[in-house]
């Protein structure tokens, strides 16, 4: 049974990066603390329980991919949009989110029982996208999250939010089989 991805069109492709289309969306999100996997995990739990049944209508909700997972800046420092972003942080704040199926609307979407967890609608966007392969950990993302914005400036692609850690696979996928992504919204 293939598990529904959110809906893009690519723009442009050079291998391992895209620059994607996205049609609007609605995200579940959560905010929690920790490091990348305490944060995945917990987030992940939180999310699973809205879509396995956790709301006023105990309805089911199929599984999308990918799980992202965003490190949110300090609430008090004003970062430049330019600025590199540090996503190893320890305690850190990130946003886990799944994107909802699309044949649900913010009216049709049962609400989550859990006030942690909020829907949000996201309007079309364009991001660029590395893919890999493997495990992850803080380093390697952060890696592969250079890697992107350096292609991003060879592009002329202006930075138009925080870098997104997405995951496809479950966890039991043999490493070579997985697939990650690191995102990064463009501005217009």
């Amino acid at each position: 049974m293939a598990t529904e991805e959110p809906k893009y069109s690519v723009l442009e492709k050079s291998a391992p990066f895209e620059l994607r289309s996205y049609a609007p969306m609605i995200l579940a999100e959560v905010q929690v603390e920790g490091d990348l996997d305490e944060a995945s995990s917990q987030g992940f739990r939180l999310i699973a329980a809205y879509i396995f049944g956790q709301n006023q209508v105990s309805e089911k909700i199929a599984m999308t991919s990918p799980v992202a997972v965003e490190e949110q800046p300090p609430k008090s420092a004003k970062i430049a949009m330019t600025a590199p972003v540090n996503i190893e942080g320890n305690a850190g704040q990130w946003t886990v989110s799944f994107v909802m199926p699309s044949e649900y609307s913010m009216e049709t979407l049962p609400k989550p029982l859990n006030a942690k967890v909020q829907l949000r609608q996201i309007p079309a966007v364009r991001r660029a996208v590395i893919t890999f392969s493997g495990f992850y950990n803080s380093q390697k993302v952060a890696e592969k999250t250079v890697e992107l914005e350096g292609w991003m400036k060879t592009k002329n692609l202006q930075v138009a939010g925080t870098p997104k850690f997405a995951r496809y696979n479950p966890p039991w996928t043999l490493p070579f089989m997985r697939r990650n992504e690191i995102m990064i919204d463009v501005r217009d």
